[in-house]
């Protein structure tokens, strides 16, 4: 069944190419003095009666698809379940982040750094389809947030707790904190959650990683401090342990970026949480379409005569 839209699009279109048959014959009789004494149409007049035709039956479809839609209101984008996205943080909390030999000057705490790194991170990432955990590692693990959509949480604790007087002195052991992190994304869904551990280094050991769920779709290692000049921490000397931390990426099938002074590539960070999306025409609705047509209609009605008085025809009558 034909609907009224369309009905009143063939209206028009048939309305308008009568008047252009019309305009036509009327048109036939001083074509001497629009184009020239040959009195030869150009090829832009031939086309202007289709192109006006065509653009009146848009703009009548465009407008009486409209009227019959009901309005949309805008409200909070809400997100689907199939959307979210799980970052989950794995961050070192061990004394040896508070040394100062981090950042292009070399100056800036290594937690400090972390915290910079990770500002970057969560500006390029889209804020509504992510949801944050944080566990801090030290000696052991714990969890801080679990799944949390605000991220203002997760910057106070990465920038001014310090959280590693919760746990007892001893060995740095960042694969207890990997392990908790893929307790945690155990039931989530497959492929939504990138595991991000950010640490200045660790001893690895050659057994003991742990296995990553299905629902972890990638591992970002962020190795912070510097790699190449220790500082001194209770009689030893502490740099970023790049080459373990490298290990750790390789064993698990991530990435590692050396955050000491570079951010991280806006491509690594959307290849780990870019979810996939429909194409932008299949997500178009017929609103949407009407609106396309009543716009692109209503541009060739206005600019078409000046159009035609531009390039119909180089015949100037009175001007030699």
């Amino acid at each position: 069944m034909v609907a009224l839209p369309e009905i009143l699009a063939a209206a028009a279109l048939l309305f308008v190419v009568a008047a252009e048959l019309l305009h036509g014959r009327r048109l036939a009789r001083a074509a001497g003095l629009v184009f020239g004494p040959d009195a030869k149409v150009s090829t832009p007049a031939r086309l202007a009666p289709f192109a006006r035709a065509i653009a009146a039956g848009a703009v009548a479809w465009g407008l009486a698809t409209l009227h019959g839609i009901e309005p949309k209101v805008y409200r909070a984008k809400s997100v689907a379940a199939d959307e979210i996205h799980h970052i989950v943080i794995v961050l070192d909390v061990s004394p040896s982040m508070k040394l100062a030999d981090a950042g292009e000057g070399g100056d800036q705490m290594r937690r400090q750094r972390a915290f910079e790194v990770m500002g970057s991170f969560f500006k390029r990432v889209a804020a509504e389809q992510v949801r944050l955990s944080l566990i801090a590692t030290y000696n052991g693990a714990k969890p801080v947030v679990v799944d949390t959509s605000d991220a203002d949480v997760v910057h106070n604790f990465m920038d001014e707790m310090d959280m590693h007087p919760a746990f007892e002195v001893g060995k740095t052991k960042l694969l207890d904190g990997l392990a908790l992190a893929a307790e945690i994304a155990e039931p989530w869904r497959r492929d939504s959650t990138t595991v991000v551990l950010v640490s200045d280094g660790d001893t690895v050991p050659g057994t003991g990683m742990p296995k990553m769920p299905k629902s972890v779709r990638g591992v970002l290692v962020i190795g912070v401090g510097d790699p190449v000049k220790g500082t001194f921490l209770d009689g030893k000397n502490s740099k970023q342990d790049a080459s373990a931390l490298r290990q750790i990426a390789l064993r698990l099938g991530g990435t590692y970026h050396d955050g000491n002074t570079k951010h991280l590539p806006t491509e690594t960070i959307l290849a780990l949480t870019e979810t996939e999306h429909e194409s932008p025409f299949a997500q178009l609705s017929r609103r949407e379409y009407a609106l396309l047509a009543v716009g692109a209609g209503a541009s060739v009605l206005a600019l078409l005569p000046w159009l035609l008085r531009a390039f119909a025809s180089r015949h100037r009558p009175g001007i030699r």
